[in-house]
């Protein structure tokens, strides 16, 4: 399964906030066997939300999508995924309904806009926060505040699958650009592929969906390689 990641939001292009739920969720996507393939940040304005989505919907199985939901004025993500699949958002009974039920808040409670979805979307109920999220033709529209994300996550996680990559690492104690040739000789071997991650040694990160594979690769290089392990 293809999956594209798009986060939105003014603060995370200016860094004033770090862009955890990007990493937390191509991590637990890759735990799923779903293939993360791209990472987009995007800006709090309708427009490139929709171009965004537009853009990877049209290549990816799936489009998670993060942050900016709620009534305020900088809040124009489920507008911009409404605007990407070609409907337009509407308050949705049944996210008014929840929120009332679970959540104890009257129509009057609301702010306007607060339960308005995409028309068709499935509701998304927010267990931790208010705003709730929604799916709509592929695209998944979650919370940017990181708990409300990740309790909404795991209500779909099983959504989400493909065939589980193992990993292994091995450290070497030798400079990356001396590794070249031995990770192209580990590459025509064995059917694994190889990311290398430079810092007080290099780690050698091996992935395959055959575990044996992987074990016979990562011990030949073990053997070719100077160890820091």
């Amino acid at each position: 399964m293809r999956v594209a990641l798009v986060t939105v939001g003014d603060e995370l292009l200016r860094g004033d906030t770090v862009n955890t739920n990007a990493a937390w969720l191509g991590e637990r996507l890759t735990d799923r066997g779903a293939s993360v393939e791209h990472v987009a940040v995007v800006p709090d304005r309708e427009a490139d939300v929709a171009r965004v989505v537009n853009e990877l919907r049209a290549e990816h199985d799936a489009v998670v999508v993060t942050g900016g939901l709620g009534p305020t004025h900088d809040d124009r993500t489920m507008e911009g995924v409404a605007a990407a699949v070609g409907v337009p958002v509407e308050e949705h009974d049944e996210a008014v309904a929840w929120l009332a039920e679970q959540g104890g808040y009257t129509h009057a409670d609301l702010a306007e806009g607060t339960a308005h979805l995409p028309k068709g979307s499935r509701l998304l109920p927010n267990e931790v926060g208010v705003a709730p999220g929604c799916v709509v033709e592929g695209v998944y529209v979650l919370p940017g505040v990181p708990e409300e994300m990740h309790a909404m996550f795991e209500s779909v996680a099983d959504e989400f699958s493909g065939d589980r990559r193992h990993v292994r690492v091995v450290a070497a104690d030798e400079p990356e650009s001396a590794l070249i040739d031995r990770l192209a000789d580990l590459r025509a071997r064995f059917d694994v592929t190889v990311g290398s991650y430079p810092g007080d040694h290099v780690r050698l990160k091996l992935r395959s969906t055959d575990e044996d594979e992987l074990d016979r690769a990562s011990a030949w290089l073990r053997e070719r390689v100077d160890s820091a392990e």
